[in-house]
């Protein structure tokens, strides 16, 4: 579901770039020096980090050769900024290596959101900020939770495909599990961005692309279905063009000394 980086910056991309600016602004850790952006995915969170802390050096893990080479060659001259695939449950980086350690809206995406903080922890030094961010998808994020009532409406069995079912998505639990790790003063809140769509084509061609859960339904649909898909959600929102909101869930916490 997330193999293609431009199919992602068109379908996803445009929101977790509007998020990353603010998601810093509420959990910004000091002046760091060295930063991992986990689960980097095209660099949008990295970027904005080398350019809020022009001499910071961050580094973004990503499971995806494509989102590597893509953020890559989208920070070229950016800074101390650098990509290498892995993991979240087994970052390349030794013990307390970092001043922060970094997630936009990744964590309920990845299979062990609790090793994977765990590892946040590791990579940390004490006194350092783990920081995190996730859509609300139950009911906030409202380009995903108007295409999955409409799908829901045509095709029941739709009911609990979308990622309002995942893990972290609720209020408060993001800072139950950063509580959980032993993680001191944490703080978490809610954010909430828009973004515009020129027309409703704009707004629906990229669930077209196979990437996210709502593109992996699209794709299994056949012709007739996703054509009744589209007049639906169309009959919704209208021709265009559109303003729409997403909220998400923050926290961010320190490690302890």
């Amino acid at each position: 579901m997330f193999g293609d980086a431009s199919a992602y910056e068109r379908y996803m991309g445009r929101w977790s770039a509007a998020l990353a600016e603010p998601f810093l602004e509420a959990a910004a850790p000091g002046v760091p020096e060295t930063v991992v952006d986990v689960g980097s995915g095209t660099g949008n969170l990295a970027l904005a980090v080398a350019g809020r802390w022009r001499e910071c050096a961050v580094l973004g893990v990503d499971p995806s050769p494509a989102y590597v080479r893509a953020a890559a060659d989208r920070s070229a001259g950016a800074g101390r900024v650098g990509f290498v695939r892995g993991t979240a449950d087994r970052l390349p980086l030794r013990d307390e290596a970092v001043d922060a350690a970094l997630a936009l809206l990744v964590l309920n995406f990845v299979p062990d959101p609790v090793l994977a903080v765990a590892e946040m922890v590791r990579v940390t030094r004490p006194g350092g900020v783990l920081a995190a961010a996730v859509w609300d998808y139950g009911s906030g994020m409202q380009p995903l939770r108007l295409f999955w009532d409409a799908a829901s409406r045509l095709d029941p069995a739709a009911r609990g495909q979308d990622e309002g079912s995942m893990p972290l998505a609720g209020r408060g639990q993001l800072a139950t599990a950063w509580r959980t790790q032993g993680l001191a003063e944490v703080a978490d809140g809610v954010l909430e961005v828009r973004r515009g769509y020129a027309t409703f084509t704009d707004y629906w061609e990229p669930f077209l692309l196979a990437t996210g859960p709502a593109g992996a339904h699209v794709a299994r649909l056949g012709e007739p279905e996703r054509l009744a898909l589209r007049s639906e959600l169309e009959s919704r929102v209208g021709p265009g063009p559109l303003e729409l909101t997403a909220r998400a869930w923050w926290v961010r916490g320190t490690v302890p000394g």
